[in-house]
């Protein structure tokens, strides 16, 4: 699935005033729990920061993917925020992240976790979309142009 299909508006923020990973991951969570039924903020939270304690998910070039399989979510999700202040994210290139997208799937969906992990890394290896997304202005830019580059 591309972002596009995953992410919703209000599960779009641009601009979050975060200053840690733990916090990145509360927030994202809460956001997620609003676009799936059958789990919760707290499940979520959990399955992150379990995710977390294995290794990183920070990607490099400012962009963290924190990701999970969840238990009872109906389908797969997205959460993206830009931060207004880099944060440490312990990157594979030590970079602070600006830019995150959090992905849950269904428990049972392992084939489209890491297809949809592989689509995410590619997009945001692209300089040019980090640059569209990181300049939106607002929330609303932030969901369209994350629409559009999903697109293309």
């Amino acid at each position: 699935m591309q972002l596009g299909e995953l992410l919703t508006s209000s599960a779009t923020q641009q601009g979050a005033d975060i200053t840690s990973k733990k916090r990145v991951l509360e927030v994202a969570s809460e956001m997620l729990a609003t676009s799936v039924n059958g789990t919760d903020a707290d499940a979520i939270f959990t399955g992150l920061l379990n995710r977390e304690r294995l290794g990183s998910t920070g990607l490099g070039l400012g962009v963290g993917i924190p990701h999970c399989r969840i238990s009872g979510a109906d389908k797969p999700a997205a959460a993206l925020l830009t931060l207004t202040q880099p944060i440490d994210f312990d990157a594979i290139d030590s970079q602070p992240v600006d830019l995150v997208c959090a992905l849950i799937v269904p428990d049972d969906g392992n084939d489209e976790h890491l297809q949809t992990l592989a689509g995410l890394a590619e997009l945001f290896s692209n300089p040019k979309a980090l640059n569209e997304l990181r300049q939106s202005p607002d929330s609303g830019a932030l969901f369209t142009n994350a629409q559009t580059l999903s697109r293309s």
